[in-house]
């Protein structure tokens, strides 16, 4: 398995070390820098040439949507998840256009940026092993529906993507039925899965909107993950 080489791009040098300790813990990641202006992080992307930026938006010295629309006219090889506190929608329809593998609002938790990583490899991996594309390895590589209007289609309307099995994917909708908010390990735990895989089918049905998730606090202080389903209409 092949190491990513990470850069963080962030100007709060507190949250950058969150980001560095979650890197650290991640397997087979190598982190290759930390800027904290636009200017430092030119140089470094430009020596070190990073597999898979962590990006902020504000910075003192700038705007981190415009260093991704650099990277982009430049076709570089390094690839940007978003890391930002900035809920607005003309942020994201900029940071989409401009090509970001991943779009995480702050406060980062581990889990999501995990699991983010996670599907980064796994889209490397598939791309390394082809040599020419027909229509299916397109679909699926590029993520479609994601962001649409109008209600999830049914599970007999979707193609389960890879890596999702459908007696799995009952037996999670099971756990959430009886309500409440749940973390990934408590999903884990009650169908005996691993937290890894109850967060991927549980990002799932979060990205079908069978789901929402929201970050909560435990007693430690520590940001949690929670999933609650989606009443149907």
């Amino acid at each position: 398995m092949s190491t990513i080489r990470l850069l963080i791009i962030e100007d709060d040098r507190k949250i950058a070390e969150i980001q560095r300790r979650f890197a650290e813990r991640l397997d087979n990641v190598e982190l290759c820098g930390i800027a904290h202006t636009l200017a430092d992080a030119r140089d470094l992307i430009d020596v070190m040439a990073p597999d898979l930026i962590l990006l902020d938006v504000y910075f003192p010295d700038g705007n981190g949507l415009d260093l991704l629309r650099e990277l982009r006219a430049q076709d570089s090889s390094s690839d940007v998840i978003l890391i930002t506190a900035a809920k607005e929608v003309d942020t994201l329809r900029s940071a989409l256009r401009g090509g970001v593998f991943d779009y995480i609002l702050k406060p980062l938790v581990f889990e999501r940026l995990e699991e983010a990583v996670q599907r980064y490899r796994d889209h490397l991996n598939q791309l390394s092993g082809l040599d020419q594309i027909a229509q299916k390895e397109v679909d699926a590589l590029i993520p479609r529906n994601a962001g649409e209007e109008g209600p999830a289609p049914s599970p007999d309307e979707a193609r389960l993507p890879k890596g999702i099995d459908g007696i799995t994917l009952d037996k999670i909708r099971e756990v959430m039925a009886g309500g409440g908010q749940w973390s990934a390990e408590e999903v884990g735990a009650a169908m005996g899965a691993s937290r890894t895989t109850a967060r991927r089918y549980l990002e799932y049905l979060v990205g079908r909107r069978e789901a929402t998730a929201e970050v909560s606090y435990g007693s430690v202080g520590r940001p949690e993950r929670r999933y609650c389903s989606t009443p149907r209409k």
